[in-house]
C-alpha cells in the first residue's frame, strides 16, 4: 500500500492489551474517562506478566506503538491497522468494533510539518486530489502537539450535504507528535 511505498512496515498487535500498554503507557491518567468501566471492555483477569489490574479489549491501536518502540530503538516508521472495541451503543455512526489504523514515524528530526505532508499525501492518495485540509488543535493525552485532521466533504466537494451534515467538512483522524512522557514510559532517552 500507500504507506509501504513511503518506507512503513505494517504491524498487528493483540486485540486483548493490558492497562499499561493500552493507558499509562499513553499519558492516559488513571481518572480519564476512557479508562472507566463504561467506555471500556475489561477483562476479568490479571495480566500475569505485569501484575496489571485488568486485560481489556483495545479501545485504540496506540498500544501497538507502545509494543513496537518497546521491541525495536528508532528510527522506525510502522502503521498498525486493527480492530478496536469500545461498548457504545450502535447508531449510524458508532459501533462497539470498528477498525483503526495507527500511524508512528520516530527518527531525528522530525517535525510536525513532516506529519502534515505525509498526511496530505495519504488523503490525496486515497480520497482525491482535489480535497481541501485542515488542521484544527486538539488534545491527547498521547501526543504533543495533537491535532484534529478535516477533510472537504469528497460528495459535495464542501457544499454541504447529508453525508458531512451540511458542513462541508468530514473529520477523519487525530495525529500529533508523540508526546515525550510516551517515549519516556518505552524507555526512550530524549533526544
Amino acid at each position: 500500500g500507500l504507506f509501504e511505498r513511503l518506507g512503513f512496515v505494517v504491524q498487528e498487535g493483540p486485540e486483548i492489551e493490558t492497562e499499561f500498554n493500552n493507558f499509562t503507557a499513553l499519558n492516559i491518567p488513571i481518572d480519564h474517562p476512557s479508562r472507566d468501566a463504561f467506555d471500556t471492555f475489561y477483562l476479568e483477569e490479571r495480566d500475569p506478566k505485569t501484575k496489571d489490574r485488568f486485560l481489556l479489549l483495545r479501545s485504540q491501536t496506540s498500544p501497538g506503538q507502545i509494543r513496537t518502540m518497546m521491541q525495536h530503538k528508532p528510527p522506525l516508521a510502522v502503521v498498525i491497522p486493527g480492530k478496536v472495541y469500545r461498548p457504545d451503543a450502535v447508531d449510524a455512526s458508532h459501533s462497539f468494533m470498528f477498525h483503526q489504523i495507527e500511524g508512528l514515524l520516530v527518527d531525528k528530526d522530525v517535525k510536525f510539518s513532516d506529519l502534515k505532508g505525509l498526511l496530505t499525501v495519504f488523503c490525496q492518495k486515497f480520497f482525491n486530489d482535489k480535497i481541501k485540509m485542515r488542521f484544527r488543535p486538539h488534545f491527547f493525552p498521547f501526543t504533543e502537539p495533537s491535532a484534529e485532521v478535516d477533510i472537504s466533504c469528497y460528495k459535495c466537494e464542501g457544499k454541504g450535504c447529508s453525508t458531512c451534515v451540511r458542513k462541508g467538512w468530514l473529520e477523519i483522524m487525530g495525529c500529533g507528535m508523540v508526546n515525550p512522557k510516551v517515549f519516556e514510559a518505552v524507555g526512550y532517552k530524549p533526544g
